[in-house]
């Protein structure tokens, strides 16, 4: 449906308003939708029609006045003063009549500003009169000279109307002469009656001009609505795209197109007479089962309103088809009501597009699942549902183990095919009362409409993680994967669709934090663990800055011969706020918020810095984070620190975790490798407690291997699993030419046992705990023993 023929289209129904400056020509567009370059046009023809009538008013005026003053003013005055007043006049007159002999062209702004000018050269050659000539008349002269302006002035009016600022210039300049003469004069009474006389004038100009100016817009728009009209009126019969229909009182259609009837399936004869609503209905007339958008459009037609815009679905020769209708009233002269004249259009094409996009919005393209836009829409709407019969509902926030090695290892079409899989698992355990969808990523959501049973929730989630982490068998790749689920329960943990999603998202964290493959329920404490968590981050990007950080240095000593051969950099933070904060609560925080970065690279340029001030043979120990290996400029980071402290990169020592290998595929490998290339000793930290694998050491030239402090502890306490494990890692080390390091020793037994199995160094609080620079520093300068140090 075009607007240019909707019964309720605005651009025809609302009244044309016409506002004073565009009236004058100070705006180009008033505040309607018309064409105003066509209206300006109207008014320059008008004023183009009564040039003449405006000429014969000057010329007789004129004569009028030299009569008048014949015997009181010199002949040559007058005869100067009437010539340059025709000439004006004339001026004028040619200027009108060559405006075109049409009121259908179009005129500027700049146009209808040039009339002003000449309402103003014709008030300025009309001022001479009460200006210089009724101070030299006789009193009587004077009044004929008033009657003469004043008639003037009436005539003016009348024939310049249409040109409202050339009237307004014309009007005013002539009252002000003929008031300001008065009042020298002293006559004020007559001075106030011209003043209002020439008010009075202007009013009446402003009020014809504008109606005028409603005439013609008005005539523009029902000429472009007969035009419209016309011309679709034109279409309909060329090309049957839409198809117009009348009815009676009683909603009886009584006259249709013969095009409404083929699209109806019908002969042209058969619809006559039909009711609207039985032929829009077809079969389910009988049934009465009839669609929500056929009862809206009969309870339109009821109230005898205008509509347009219904769309309601119809059946034809057994197609579903979508139409638009748009109809309205039709009323007699005296009021009585007579039927619907409408227009209907077959919009299935354009509502299958709709369909598809709506889809496209509200579905996820992989998976076919809802996307985040639906499932929020779904939760808001389950829990306004749920509030009003106080019932519970749940939403769980999934998100797949080990997915990420998937993508980085196999690449993405196998990792999309795999999301796809788990889609079709998780709708498959899903009932009827539920909606799953895709957050993006690997992450998922449930939404339970009732969860009043609690327990049945959980093994609902149980099932969920049980299910996704059985095998999967892709392009000859068997996939092993997992999944962590967040509960949070309605309305307890949320009322709003925000805070519910929150919560699970809360819940989800802790089931992360819990090692992954379970579930865990929204708790309370959850909240102010994250808003701890929060309050700390936002302390932590201002510590470096701050100066709240620092090095610490804790010896590493020959096992054997027990002399310092170097320390290990521990990084400290004490907040003004908090005071000291323990750095395995820090570092993953700064991991999390990508700040990882700077402190690491801070911490490598301090403990460079601090190492080129100990004896050359002394080596620092500082340790790295995956994240900083996965970016490739962390080789530039280490050559600047090295370079800046001038320290040799052979008493650089950088120790790492296994979970750096759970990011090969971002490089971390490389990123070693390169390191190693410019000489830095390279050593696995936590050796045994990770993902170990002997792979690792193969792959990478480590120069040690640290053996954590737990199998230390429990191989000095005689177990044999810990003792069998400790022997196997020092026999692995040495063939591959790799030290071996005990952390963690802080007894004599201990000391003894990696002296007994064979440690090149040992590190613990029983050769020292960790120290300030300037204690690490007089240490290293002085002479070690470990009977000193103890």
């Amino acid at each position: 449906m075009t607007d240019a023929v909707s019964p309720a289209s605005p651009s025809l129904s609302r009244p044309v308003t016409v506002d004073i400056p565009t009236l004058l020509g100070f705006r180009s567009d008033g505040p309607d939708h018309v064409e105003w370059s066509r209206i300006r046009a109207a008014q320059l023809f008008a004023g183009r029609r009564m040039a003449l009538v405006l000429l014969s008013a000057n010329i007789a005026a004129v004569l009028a006045t030299g009569f008048l003053v014949r015997d009181s003013i010199p002949g040559w005055q007058i005869a100067t003063w009437s010539a340059l007043l025709a000439a004006i006049a004339v001026a004028v007159v040619v200027r009108r009549l060559a405006v075109p002999r049409t009121c259908e062209d179009e005129a500027s702004v700049r146009d209808l500003r040039k009339t002003g000018w000449e309402g103003l050269a014709l008030g300025i050659g009309w001022s001479c009169v009460p200006i210089l000539f009724c101070t030299h008349v006789p009193s009587g002269t004077t009044a004929g000279l008033g009657i003469t302006l004043t008639v003037l002035m009436t005539a003016a009016a009348f024939a310049m109307a249409p040109l409202a600022l050339a009237t307004l210039a014309f009007l005013g300049c002539l009252g002000a002469a003929m008031v300001a003469q008065l009042l020298i004069a002293g006559t004020t009474s007559a001075a106030f009656g011209i003043l209002g006389f020439t008010l009075l004038l202007m009013v009446w100009c402003i009020s014809r001009a504008r109606a005028l100016v409603l005439i013609r817009a008005n005539e523009i728009t029902l000429n472009e609505r007969d035009e419209t009209v016309s011309l679709l009126l034109r279409e309909f019969e060329d090309t049957g795209a839409d198809w117009l229909w009348e009815t009676d009182a009683m909603r009886r259609i009584v006259r249709a197109s013969s095009r409404f009837a083929v699209a109806c399936g019908l002969a042209p004869g058969a619809i006559e007479g039909m009711p609207l609503l039985q032929l829009l209905a077809g079969p389910s007339w009988e049934s009465g089962d009839f669609a929500p958008e056929l009862r809206t459009l009969a309870e339109k037609l009821r109230r005898r309103e205008s509509f347009r815009d219904v769309r309601v679905p119809v059946t034809i020769n057994g197609q579903n088809r979508w139409w638009d209708i748009a109809a309205s009233p039709r009323f007699s002269d005296g009021g009585e009501f007579y039927g619907f004249r409408g227009v209907t259009s077959d919009v299935t094409e354009i509502r299958a597009s709709e369909d598809r996009i709506n889809r496209m919005a509200r579905f996820d393209a992989l998976t076919g699942l809802p996307n985040r836009l639906m499932i929020n829409e779904t939760l808001v709407t389950t829990m306004a549902e749920a509030d009003r019969w106080s019932g519970r509902y749940a939403f769980m926030m999934l998100d797949l183990d080990r997915f990420k090695a998937v993508n980085d290892t196999l690449g993405h079409p196998i990792g999309d095919r795999l999301l796809g899989r788990v889609s079709e698992r998780i709708e498959g355990l899903i009932g009827d009362g539920s909606l799953c969808g895709r957050l993006g990523g690997d992450e998922f959501a449930v939404i339970v409409r009732d969860a009043s049973d609690i327990g049945a929730i959980e093994t609902l989630a149980q099932r969920i993680i049980d299910t996704l982490s059985q095998p999967y068998d892709i392009d000859a790749h068997t996939l092993y994967i997992g999944a962590s689920v967040g509960i949070a329960i309605g309305p307890r943990d949320g009322r709003t669709a925000e805070m519910l999603v929150r919560s699970a998202d809360l819940a989800l964290y802790r089931a992360k934090d819990a090692g992954r493959g379970v579930y865990r329920l929204y708790e309370p404490e959850l909240h102010v663990k994250a808003e701890e968590r929060r309050i700390l981050e936002m302390a932590l990007r201002t510590a470096l800055e701050n100066g709240e950080m620092h090095l610490d240095y804790q010896p590493v000593v020959d096992a054997r011969g027990q002399t310092l051969v170097g320390f290990e950099a521990l990084l400290r933070w004490t907040s003004p706020r908090f005071g000291a904060i323990a750095p395995d609560k820090f570092i993953p925080l700064a991991e999390d918020a990508r700040l990882i970065a700077p402190i690491g690279a801070w911490a490598l340029h301090t403990a460079c810095e601090e190492a080129a001030r100990w004896p050359s043979e002394i080596r620092v120990a500082v340790n790295v984070s995956a994240d900083q290996l996965q970016n490739p400029n962390f080789v530039t980071t280490v050559t600047s620190a090295l370079a800046n402290t001038g320290l040799s990169a052979d008493r650089l020592e950088l120790e790492v975790t296994e979970n750096v290998f759970l990011s090969d595929a971002l490089g971390a490998t490389e990123v070693l490798e390169r390191l190693l290339d410019l000489g830095v000793r390279l050593s696995l930290d936590d050796f045994g407690i990770g993902h170990s694998s002997l792979g690792y050491l193969s792959r990478t030239r480590f120069s040690a291997i640290k053996i954590d402090r737990s199998f230390v502890r429990d191989a000095a306490a005689g177990m044999r699993e810990a003792v069998a494990i400790v022997h196997a890692v020092i026999a692995l080390a040495s063939s591959l030419d790799i030290s071996t390091t005990a952390e963690g020793v802080e007894t004599e037994a201990e000391h003894r046992m990696a002296q007994e199995f064979g440690c090149a160094n040992v590190q613990g609080f029983y050769f020292g705990s960790p120290m300030p620079a300037e204690q690490a520093r007089a240490l290293a300068n002085g002479r070690w023993r470990a009977s000193a140090a103890a």
